[in-house]
């Protein structure tokens, strides 16, 4: 069976730059220092100001911890295959 697909996704416009995330999965998300939010690195941007970019199944705890860490909850982790919402 093929490894999971997820997509991360992260509101940035609700984003309080915290940090969390960064101290968390630093090789995933860094501190923006022009607007003091954080950034998922290498992401697609949205129109609507959120971020998303595909992770595979070997980095799905890693983000689970960033987002469970994040205050403001604005970190979720959505499957690919079926768009089931994970947190």
């Amino acid at each position: 069976m093929a490894d999971e697909k997820y997509t991360l996704q992260h509101n940035k416009p609700e984003c309080i730059g915290c940090g969390a995330c960064a101290a968390v999965a630093p090789e995933f998300w860094v501190m923006n220092d022009s607007d003091n939010k954080s950034d998922i690195i290498d992401c697609k941007n949205l129109e609507n100001g959120w971020e998303e970019k595909e992770i595979e199944e070997k980095d799905f705890v890693k983000n689970k911890d960033a987002a469970e860490s994040c205050p403001v909850n604005v970190i979720h982790i959505v499957k690919k295959e079926n768009n089931e919402k994970i947190i």
